[in-house]
């Protein structure tokens, strides 16, 4: 059944005319898509349980997910379910299959509800799903006591009856308490208002500090420069093969090129890099009493 070509009230539709399995057929299903990975078996299983799949995916519509996407994602949490199916286990496959659809369906509901990851442990995803719930219950029975409950009472009861911390209930009524907004929405009512993204500050470097960073980069370009115009031609060869090309050069590669030993090479390039270093620092103290 091509799921996204169709409507929610097709796929329902169709989902009704779809065969009864009793229990002896789907196990010969089960067996035929298990052993032999008949497909045409498995096609009537799936087919045979969206009904069971669409009644799931419409117990989540007041999520504000589009039914055709829950009936999708119903409808793969059913695959899921008939390819991990052992009908050794001796259970109807519609009772294994109600654990994978409703996985699915709470998954991407989770996954959709907000930009901001609402969370994944299974006791976060009981606490999205119940918490509404328990909430009302709690208030309820409150209500018949006499008794009146505090926000913060309320939330200490709600952790304690789902199993999760008081922090993570104050942060899931937050994100259920609201929906996203639009960077790009206005301030006000007025069409020329600001846009929020407006407001935002601006993670680039600002203008003072660009000047100042361009303004090292050339001070210190110089510097090397001035170095490398220090060195003899072999030193210079040296240094830039070894340490300013993209991909340096060996030491035995440049005594080939240059008739020396490796050994011979490494020292040129430890003492072009000592006249370099006193010639850096040189450049560095006059600069410091330039500035002093």
């Amino acid at each position: 059944m091509a799921l996204d070509a169709l409507n929610d009230q097709t796929l329902s539709r169709r989902a009704m005319q779809a065969e009864l399995l009793d229990a002896e057929t789907e196990l010969q299903l089960a067996y035929a898509w298990r052993d032999r990975r008949d497909e045409q078996a498995l096609h009537r299983l799936v087919t045979a349980y969206m009904r069971l799949a669409i009644s799931m995916a419409a117990k989540f519509r007041r999520y504000g997910a589009p039914m055709n996407d829950l009936i999708q994602e119903a409808g793969l949490g059913l695959m899921k379910a008939a390819d991990k199916f052992d009908p050794d286990r001796g259970v109807r496959f519609s009772t294994y299959a109600v654990w994978w659809i409703k996985a699915s369906i709470q998954d991407y509901v989770m996954r959709n509800w907000s930009m901001v990851r609402t969370g994944s442990t299974s006791s976060q995803k009981s606490l999205f799903f119940n918490m509404r719930r328990v909430q009302a219950r709690l208030e309820r029975e409150a209500n018949q006591r006499g008794e009146t409950l505090d926000s913060h009472q309320l939330r200490q009861m709600i952790a304690t009856e789902v199993g999760v911390s008081l922090a993570d209930v104050e942060m899931m009524e937050g994100r259920l308490a609201g929906s996203d907004f639009s960077l790009n929405a206005t301030q006000s009512s007025d069409e020329d208002g600001r846009e929020w993204i407006e407001a935002l500050e601006d993670d680039n470097a600002q203008a003072a500090e660009t000047v100042a960073h361009d303004r090292d980069i050339d001070t210190l370009r110089g510097w090397l420069v001035n170095a490398l115009s220090a060195l003899n031609d072999r030193e210079r060869f040296i240094v830039r093969e070894r340490k300013l090309r993209d991909e340096p050069r060996t030491l035995e590669s440049l005594g080939e090129e240059l008739g020396l030993s490796k050994e011979r090479v490494r020292q040129l390039e430890a003492a072009a890099f000592a006249k370099m270093r006193r010639n850096l620092e040189s450049q560095s103290r006059e600069v410091r009493h330039f500035l002093a």
